[in-house]
């Protein structure tokens, strides 16, 4: 009996030793895995432009108290972004009686504000007269 108790108690120590075993691989695993992503924060990861649109209007809310509705113009420059962001200044009623503002947004590589400025005012219920030559 004693035969049969060194056995199993061999085995069981030799099962024990191969989970012992494979936390090890899995931690070379994990190692290799940290060590990737740790080069890869290294380089600064370029925001998705979704990223981009609502984090402009999230920090131009910040920054001027007001409500940003609408991104009306997106593109991607040499030094980061640039966009024009629709924002409600003074809510009246008839709601089509709210003045609105143009603002032109610029933002770095990262997608964080540089800066912006109004470039027009208008009334919600105004068509455009300056894409048709009007002024």
């Amino acid at each position: 009996m004693s035969n049969t108790n060194n056995t199993s108690e061999s085995q069981g120590s030799q099962q024990s030793s191969r989970r012992s075993q494979k936390p090890q691989k899995s931690r070379d695993t994990q190692d290799s895995q940290e060590s990737q992503d740790s080069q890869e924060s290294q380089e600064p990861r370029r925001p998705r432009p979704m990223e981009v649109l609502r984090e402009a209007r999230a920090q131009l809310a910040e920054l001027t108290g007001m409500t940003a509705e609408t991104v009306s113009s997106f593109e991607q420059t040499e030094e980061g972004w640039a966009l024009e962001v629709e924002v409600l200044e003074l809510e009246r009623v008839p709601d089509t009686m709210s003045l609105m503002g143009s603002y032109q947004v610029e933002l770095d590589a990262e997608g964080q504000l540089t800066g912006y400025r109004r470039v027009r005012r208008y009334e919600r219920g105004r068509s455009d007269a300056r894409g048709s030559g009007g002024r």
